[in-house]
């Protein structure tokens, strides 16, 4: 299981229980407490589910694998699992649209994706894009109430290294006090920073949203009016459908026998 952010293997866990399966779990060290209370819990709801779960070190008996890490990890499960039925995901991220015309409410919505869980899920939006000769100043204002990110000492400590880096190095900027945006092709970007792209036209926009779909988990706008996009605020309440990387988990342990 993962552990970047709270519960974030609870969905695969539900899964496999529901399924039916036996579930071997080898936790992540940094999200070991609230997953082993939330099993205890679900054994406390349904009894039954007490037989199914084993927390274990080692997967070696596993007839199936679904695992989740980074493009580097990644390797490593392909090589150790990928004899056997598998899901593996790597990283991917999240990605918003600004078109100009957003309300303050939506962009302050907006800042829920960015700064949930302080940015460490790949539903978390690293990446904006934004039409070309953009105003951010109506973006910044409404992100404001979100300045207490910087009473988390790690996230401070993420904002001035990287404002250090970019001031040293002479990088152009946006600095809110507790948010930087740089303009990068990149996708993912650092704690405390977001990074963003301009597009000139609509189909513009397509195309670059079409060469990074592998690498994106979910696209958010206003209101959700972007095909395929969900609305501001929603990044990270997604519901039991919502599989990670458009995966189904279920129709993968339902094929298993």
């Amino acid at each position: 299981m993962a552990g970047n952010i709270p519960f974030v293997g609870f969905h695969d866990a539900l899964c496999v229980l529901l399924s039916g399966h036996i579930l071997l779990a080898k936790l992540s060290q940094d999200d070991t407490v609230l997953m082993l209370w939330i099993l205890k819990e679900l054994t406390r709801l349904e009894p039954r589910f007490q037989d199914q779960i084993q927390i274990v070190e080692r997967l070696n008996a596993a007839d199936a694998f679904i695992a989740t890490g980074s493009d580097n990890t990644a390797r490593y499960f392909d090589y150790y699992f990928g004899k056997r039925p598998h899901i593996i995901r790597r990283n991917r991220t999240s990605l918003a649209v600004l078109t100009g015309n957003e309300t303050p409410h939506e962009m302050g919505l907006l800042g829920e994706d960015i700064f949930r869980y302080y940015g460490l899920g790949c539903r978390n939006v690293s990446k904006v894009f934004v039409p070309k000769r953009y105003n951010f100043s109506p973006l910044l204002d409404s992100l404001r109430p979100w300045h207490h990110v910087l009473d988390h000492h790690k996230y401070n400590n993420n904002y001035d290294y990287n404002k250090s880096i970019l001031l040293v190095n002479g990088v152009p900027h946006l600095d809110t006090g507790f948010l930087l945006l740089l303009e990068s092709p990149l996708l993912v970007s650092p704690i405390s920073l977001v990074h963003y792209g301009t597009y000139a036209h609509e189909i513009d926009l397509v195309d670059q949203l079409t060469d990074v779909a592998a690498q994106t988990q979910c696209l958010v706008s206003g209101n959700g009016q972007w095909a395929g996009s969900i609305a501001f605020g929603q990044a990270q309440s997604p519901g039991v459908a919502d599989y990670a990387d458009g995966v189904d988990t279920m129709a993968f342990l339902a094929e298993l026998t």
